[in-house]
This record gives C-alpha cells, structure tokens and sequence, in this order.
C-alpha cells in the first residue's frame, strides 16, 4: 500500500471528526454531542474504560487562522481493581480536552514537529490521540476504592474489612517455646 494511503483517515471511525461544514472563516464555530464507542486499550494496568464503552464528546470546534481548535468535555465510564484490596471499582471520569488542529501549509504546520499538533487531514481531524491522552493521564496509576481501604492482610491475604477485629498470625519461634510457657500464667 502507498504511504499516502497508509496515512488517510477513515471518515467512519468513532473519533474521526468532518470538518467540511465548518467554515474556514476564523471565529466560525460548530458544537458536537455525539457518543461513540471506546477504542480498546483505554487506560492503565489497573483502571480503563472498558473497550466499545460509551465515551460521550461535548466538543466545540472553532476556526482560527492557523487550523481548528477543538475543546470541550470527554466522559467515559471507567472500571477496574483496587490496588490494595483487589475489589472491583466502576466510576465515570470526565476530562476536559483542548487541541489545535492546524491546517496543510499553515504556519503551525510548517514551523512545528510532527507530533507537537494535530494536523487536519484534508476535512478529517482524528481526535482519538488527544482523547486517550487526556484520559489516560487523569487515570489513578494506583487507584484505591475509597481513601481509607485498610487493604489486604499480608499473611492471609484477606481484605481486612472482612476480617475480626482481633485477627492475627501470631507464629511463635520453636527455639523460644520454652521461655513461653514461663510467661503463661496457671490457670
């Protein structure tokens, strides 16, 4: 396959925006409400959305001299595992998203690296890049149930809000047997 159709958008994906009915007039605006499926792989080891969740996009698209500036909201239901008592977690995350997309041949486009900005791909901006960064950095790297999760016990590994108050593994050395048995009192 070419390159130039290697690199092509396709106008069907989720996060595939169209750009044709925005004027290129700085200052035209166009507002998007749209759910779309998650793409997979959303998230961190132990949290993400779950893939083809619904990720709601409350965007507004604006045209500026050098592209199209994308901001607004991203909402997605998020699931995962505590990191200390292994329980399940479920959660939505709202992140806002603020991106300029700069058009072929605009100075934004000339004068900066290729993965500093989005770039409109004819009338196609794909925000699913922009979207997973601001997604994945707002995820916990350790996500926790509630802030006071006592965790696991260490020796038994069972979640210590399940457990007695007075749960213990209180393994006495053999070698100080001896010595134990003066300390306990006749009964």
């Amino acid at each position: 396959m070419p390159d130039y159709l290697a690199n092509r958008l396709d106008p069907r994906a989720p996060l595939v925006l169209d750009i044709r009915d925005l004027p290129r007039r700085p200052g035209s605006m166009r507002a998007i409400d749209r759910v779309v499926p998650a793409p997979a792989d959303l998230g961190l080891e132990l949290i993400g959305v779950p893939e083809g969740a619904d990720l709601r996009l409350d965007l507004r698209l604006e045209s500026v001299s050098e592209g199209v500036l994308v901001s607004g909201a991203v909402t997605a239901p998020v699931t995962g595992e505590c990191g200390r008592c292994l329980r399940e977690i479920s959660d939505t995350l709202a992140v806002t998203i603020q991106e300029l997309f700069a058009y072929a041949n605009s100075t934004t486009d000339e004068t900066t690296e290729e993965d500093e900005v989005g770039r409109v791909q004819g009338d196609l901006i794909d925000l699913e890049p922009t979207a997973r960064d601001a997604v994945v950095l707002a995820l916990p790297t350790n996500p926790v149930c509630r802030a006071d999760c006592p965790g696991l016990c260490q020796e038994c590994g069972t979640a210590w809000e399940d457990l007695p108050a007075d749960h213990s593994h209180q393994q006495s050395d053999p070698r100080w047997a001896a010595l134990q048995k003066l300390t306990r009192t006749e009964e």
